[in-house]
């Protein structure tokens, strides 16, 4: 059991974790400042629209969120649900801003995410398969990879497709500009040594402000704030301001963009409305979900909250010139890292966030593009890190099946169709493996009571589809005995659910309560990780 004393909430939380949370609040920011620019800058929108959405997610959403530490604002993730949202409404000749276009399908998106929180709709966290999950991050970090890779080197890609700029990377690095590609080197260099040096002093300083103590000196001895040309290697490159360094307005009044509902009807819209809902909120209670796994005092996120939060953050910030904002992992975990304790740190780095907007917006005017990409190529990296594909195939062959095909349809659809398709090459595997169709969406549960405890026999199959089921079950149970889970009766018992229960014993175990899982004697498992899918032999 977990005997550290939990934070207060609230006001009284304030006070007593001041310290702490400033500091952490702190130490977020800078890591957030030029991830939050270049995040906006790769979805196609101003540079200043992520800035606006991480104060918006830490000043306002910190009094809505259902998760204690996670820090709100843009991610790398939804870049390319972003950019392809400017990409279409550019196509369509009726829209002449686009941006503005695209802000009213983060406000109408927002506010179907309020409608998700509404109806409870946080419990969905459980309905995807894991596979499919991790496939869609990796396509994302692909994605991105193929987009920032080109800017790290200082060349522009004009291909328009997944496909097209991946292999137009070959081309970039035989065409680079040498001063660009060299600051989007040596910051990318700074990215992967960094996490790797020892020394504690190392490890309290975020890397990515390291990368610009190093990229902004290199930027002005290179002149990037004045578009000239010079020889190097024989050739002569061009360095043009406008596309090397970042343009912000002189005061926040004058960025602030409102949206235009007039084309909110089109296919390209309704496309993308459902887009920002639905893969932002995935990726959104992913990320709190993987946040309470580090948080030490065993905190629970409210997802249901946590989705309406969200949505409030995305409404306002669609309304107002933002980007799309979730539980954004890589800061989140920095927060704990860094001692975070409630949900003022969140609130910190948004005053931190806006203090530097509003007062000082002409410093980050000299922050290199080049230093944006590669700290972006960094993140989809981490996201498509072979590690994962390794996991995958340990876990089983099924799965990184499912994780590849999940990969290739987002890499040349897009996200929603990847995820689709990741699902539904699940569920054939299922039925092709045993799994009735009858138990593919509603397990088939008898309920024992043994006194002390319950057991719930689980039969025919307990399986991802039909898992919100069996936990609607499980935590049906009366409070004041404990639960065993019987899988001796099911034909297939797939890695998700072998996942989600061993997550559940934990949980019950931290909270004093009796939880057991039996019945997997007699299963074949499908690989040597404790949580791979397992059947019964026929």
């Amino acid at each position: 059991m977990n005997n550290l004393k939990v934070p207060k909430d609230g006001l009284a939380g304030f006070t007593e974790n001041l310290r702490a949370d400033l500091i952490s609040g702190f130490l977020v920011f800078l890591i957030a400042l030029p991830l939050c620019i270049g995040i906006s800058m790769a979805s196609g929108f101003p540079p200043v629209a992520g800035l606006f959405t991480a104060i918006i997610g830490g000043v306002i959403v910190s009094f809505f969120s259902g998760a204690p530490i996670t820090i709100k604002g843009p991610a790398a993730g939804l870049i390319p649900i972003a950019a392809g949202c400017i990409e279409a409404l550019r196509a369509d000749p009726t829209v002449s801003n686009p941006y503005l276009a695209a802000l009213a399908v983060v406000t109408v998106a927002g506010v179907l995410q309020i409608l998700f929180g509404l109806v409870r709709a946080g419990k969905l966290t459980d309905f995807f398969p894991t596979a499919a999950v991790h496939g869609m991050l990796a396509a994302i970090g692909i994605l991105i990879i193929s987009k920032e890779i080109h800017a790290a080197l200082g060349v522009t890609s004009a291909a328009k497709s997944a496909i097209g700029r991946i292999a137009d990377i070959p081309h970039s690095f035989t065409h680079m500009n040498p001063q660009i590609a060299l600051i989007g080197g040596i910051s990318l260099l700074i990215l992967i040594v960094m996490p790797r040096i020892k020394h504690q002093l190392a490890r309290k300083v975020p890397a990515p402000l390291i990368v610009l103590a190093v990229a902004i000196p290199l930027g002005l001895f290179f002149e990037l704030e004045h578009t000239h040309s010079y020889m190097m290697f024989g050739s002569e490159h061009k360095i043009v301001s406008t596309e090397q360094l970042i343009t912000l307005p002189a005061n926040i009044g004058d960025a602030i963009a409102f949206p235009d509902f007039s084309h909110i009807l089109t296919s390209a819209s309704i496309q993308y409305i459902i887009l920002f809902a639905l893969i932002g909120s995935i990726e959104s209670l992913a990320s709190a979900k993987a946040i309470d796994t580090l948080d030490p005092y065993k905190r629970k996120s409210n997802f249901n909250k946590d989705l309406l939060a969200v949505g409030i953050g995305n409404t306002a910030a669609g309304l107002v010139g933002g980007l799309p904002m979730i539980s954004e992992i890589v800061r989140s975990s920095a927060n704990v890292n860094n001692g975070g304790k409630t949900r003022w740190a969140n609130f910190w780095h948004g005053i931190f966030l806006l203090g530097v907007l509003a007062l000082v917006p002409g410093v980050l005017h000299y922050i290199p593009r080049a230093a944006l990409g590669a700290m972006l190529v960094f993140t989809g990296f981490r996201l498509a890190s072979p590690k994962e594909f390794a996991h995958m195939l340990h876990v089983g062959k099924e799965q990184l099946f499912i994780f590849l095909v999940t990969i290739v349809v987002t890499v040349v659809e897009d996200l929603l169709f990847g995820i689709i398709a990741g699902i539904v090459t699940k569920m054939i595997i299922h039925l092709v493996r045993g799994a009735p169709i009858s138990a593919l969406f509603k397990p088939a549960i008898v309920a024992h009571d043994e006194g002390d405890h319950v057991r719930l026999e689980v039969q025919k199959a307990a399986i991802f589809s039909n898992y919100l089921g069996i936990k609607s079950r499980i935590f049906a149970v009366d409070p004041g005995k404990g639960i065993v889970v019987d899988l001796s009766g099911a034909r297939l018992v797939d890695h998700s659910v072998m996942q989600y229960l061993r997550e559940l014993t934990t949980d019950f175990a931290a909270a004093g309560r009796s939880f057991k899982v039996i019945g997997l004697e007699h299963h074949v498992p499908y690989s040597h990780d404790p949580t791979a899918a397992r059947r019964l032999p026929t």
